[in-house]
Order: structure tokens, then C-alpha cells, then sequence
């Protein structure tokens, strides 16, 4: 992902604080709405989160990698880890409609990733897991095109 900031993290829960202030501030240099750095907040803490708990089995100095940029009137996303291969995009999406007993444990995370990524890519490279996501951002494409013309 060319441009843009790039920030990497201990996998300790304790430095999850530090991912959010990290989005917090890219988010408002670049401008963006609250709603939308909320979005990525939640992203980015999601994602963080698995990477601790799930990914890396418990907290350790492993990289988790935040990479942020302005792309086409979206803020992208490039969230990376080296903990063993995991794809979230293929976790079945949550049937929110099914009675609370009769699903299964987890997901809702990766389905909150779903409804807020208008794009989301996955692959495992080098040895990382890779994920690029692109949170639509509509006053910043307004304001991009404005100040073009």
C-alpha cells in the first residue's frame, strides 16, 4: 500500500489503546467524519483483538502491523500479523435472524468488518497474514472532488 501511515504494535492487549489513538489521529488529520473513524476504530480493535487472543494465542512482542491511507474517497486499511495462516473473510457470515441459542460462538466481529468495509482482501504473504479493507468515507470524496475543481 504506497502512501500513507504505517504503525507497528507488540501483540499485547495493552497496546490496543495505542492502535486506537493511532487511528484517531490519522482520522482527524485527514479530516474524516467521527461515524467513519469510529468505523475504523472498530475495525482496527477487532482485528487486534483476534490477532492477540486468536492469531498469536496470547500476548507477545509478534508484530501486528496498521497501515493507513486515503484512497478514492475511503480510508484503506492493510492490517497485518504473523501469526498462523487465518483468512477472517471466510468465516460463514452470522445469520442474525437464527434464535440467540442455536448459533455459533464468535463472528459477530467479522461481521461488523463486513457491513462497514465496502472492499475487503485477503491474502498470506511472506508470511503474514494480510487483510486490506476500504471504509467508505462520502464527505471525503465531496471535499476531494471540491477541491479539485
Amino acid at each position: 500500500m504506497a502512501g500513507g501511515e504505517r504503525r507497528v504494535f507488540g501483540a499485547r492487549m495493552s497496546r490496543l489503546p495505542d492502535s486506537a489513538e493511532y487511528v484517531e489521529r490519522f482520522c482527524d488529520r485527514h479530516g474524516i467524519v467521527r461515524d467513519v473513524a469510529l468505523r475504523v476504530m472498530l475495525i482496527v480493535e477487532e482485528l487486534f483483538t483476534n490477532a492477540v487472543v486468536h492469531g498469536y494465542r496470547g500476548e507477545s512482542d509478534a508484530p501486528i502491523v496498521v497501515h493507513l491511507s486515503i484512497q478514492d474517497g475511503h480510508v484503506a486499511i492493510l492490517f497485518e500479523d504473523a501469526a498462523p495462516r487465518f483468512d477472517p473473510l471466510s468465516v460463514p457470515p452470522v445469520n442474525l435472524e437464527a434464535p440467540l441459542e442455536s448459533r455459533a460462538v464468535g463472528g459477530l466481529g467479522v461481521h461488523l468488518i463486513r457491513q462497514y468495509a465496502s472492499s475487503a482482501r485477503y491474502a498470506r504473504e511472506d508470511g503474514r497474514n494480510r487483510l486490506w479493507l476500504r471504509v467508505p468515507c462520502a464527505s471525503l470524496a465531496h471535499a476531494t472532488k471540491a477541491a479539485q475543481r
